[in-house]
């Protein structure tokens, strides 16, 4: 190569390092530092061997060291809707498979009190993701006033029926009618929501297996092991202590062996606690509540929560966030789920998926 050709190359490396040695020596901020000790040795070689053509180079080699630079971090997004959709295409598999083998098709049923429009649009999500996957949907709609016995009696007909694998009970239910009550009449074998206190306690308990598992403390595990993080031997803190998210979500990654601790609202020093797990799962319910120094430099964040915020630059008037501050958290973390786009769309593909599994577990019996 000839010696014009290097020593272009090598000034405008060696020149620029020297001036900027100083804001190099020192990176400040949360940023990650990235080693480029080959590119400048390089450097350093060229300039002495044309230090006889340009002293000006000789004097900046002898200054120049293996150095690092500051690069802008950014957490690595974990995809919610892509493994959601991913997971929905294995589900539509597995009924073409039990079609083929069996000539049935899994059967999820689901119950609704009222006239919310958050349940009208969660329920009717569902219907559409079923149809997309091949499992058949049945459903009831009941007025608010709807008695407790008359619900209890759709559950019970649910129950009774073999076209139907699994069953679900839109929440929350109108005031009137005892939640637990309801929930507890549904047979474990279809619990597909997983909130039945024997699919409960056998989650709790080594060696045993529940039959299903709740949707969205699954869906974060899956979340997580679908995006290449290694949960046993970890620390994980689960902040929310909810039956339907954060006790799960405790006890599924303690079943993975990581060591879990759980903060939740009489937690005295949760911050410190939660700046020094490994993983996080945030489900507190409160917008935006796990600021960035919650996080542990190259933690992973799972963020479950879904809040509407004031925000006059939205057609709305709002936005969603989560119960982490996405801005902060992100600069700090090594992966982070975003919201919306996250766990959200895990919970129905976990749904379909605890339905088809037990279907399974029905067919292959001969039930």
């Amino acid at each position: 190569m000839a010696a014009s050709t290097l020593l272009h190359q090598s000034l405008p490396i060696a020149t620029h390092l020297v001036t900027q040695r100083q804001s190099l020596a020192h990176p400040t901020g949360a940023s990650r530092r990235t080693c480029c000790s080959g590119r400048v040795a390089a450097a350093k070689q060229n300039c002495i061997k044309f230090s006889r053509h340009q002293p000006k180079i000789m004097a900046a080699a002898q200054q120049i060291e293996p150095e690092v630079f500051e690069e802008t971090h950014e957490a690595e997004r974990i995809d919610g809707k892509a493994i959601a959709q991913a997971i929905r295409r294995e589900v539509a598999a597995g009924v073409t498979e039990l079609r083929e083998k069996y000539g049935k098709a899994p059967g999820l049923a689901v119950v609704l009190v009222g006239t919310r429009k958050d349940s009208e649009t969660y329920v009717r999500n569902k219907k559409k993701v079923c149809e997309e996957v091949g499992i058949a949907s049945f459903g009831e709609t009941l007025a608010e006033d709807a008695t407790e016995d008359e619900v209890l009696k759709i559950v019970q007909g649910f129950n009774a029926d073999p076209a139907v694998h699994g069953i679900l009970v839109q929440l929350p239910l109108p005031k009137h009618i005892n939640e637990q009550r309801i929930l507890d009449a549904v047979s474990f074998e279809k619990d597909v929501d997983g909130f039945h206190p024997q699919n409960i306690g056998c989650l709790a308990m080594r060696s045993r297996d529940p039959r299903f598992v709740c949707c969205t403390p699954k869906g974060c595990i899956e979340l997580l092991e679908r995006s290449g993080v290694s949960i046993s031997g970890k620390s994980a803190c689960v902040v929310g202590r909810s039956n339907i998210v954060g006790t799960p979500a405790a006890m599924l990654l303690q079943r993975r062996d990581a060591t879990v601790t759980v903060v939740h609202s009489r937690t005295p020093n949760g911050q410190e606690i939660c700046s020094q797990a490994d993983i996080v799962i945030a489900a507190c319910g409160k917008a935006e509540m796990i600021t960035g120094d919650w996080i542990k430099e190259g933690a992973v964040v799972i963020d479950v929560g879904i809040n509407a915020v004031d925000d006059s630059s939205k057609k709305l008037g709002y936005r969603l966030v989560g119960d982490v501050n996405f801005a902060e958290a992100k600069k700090k973390a090594s992966k982070i789920t975003p919201v919306p786009g996250g766990v959200g769309p895990m919970t129905i593909a976990m749904l379909v998926q605890n339905t088809l599994e037990g279907a399974q577990r029905t067919l292959s019996s001969g039930q």
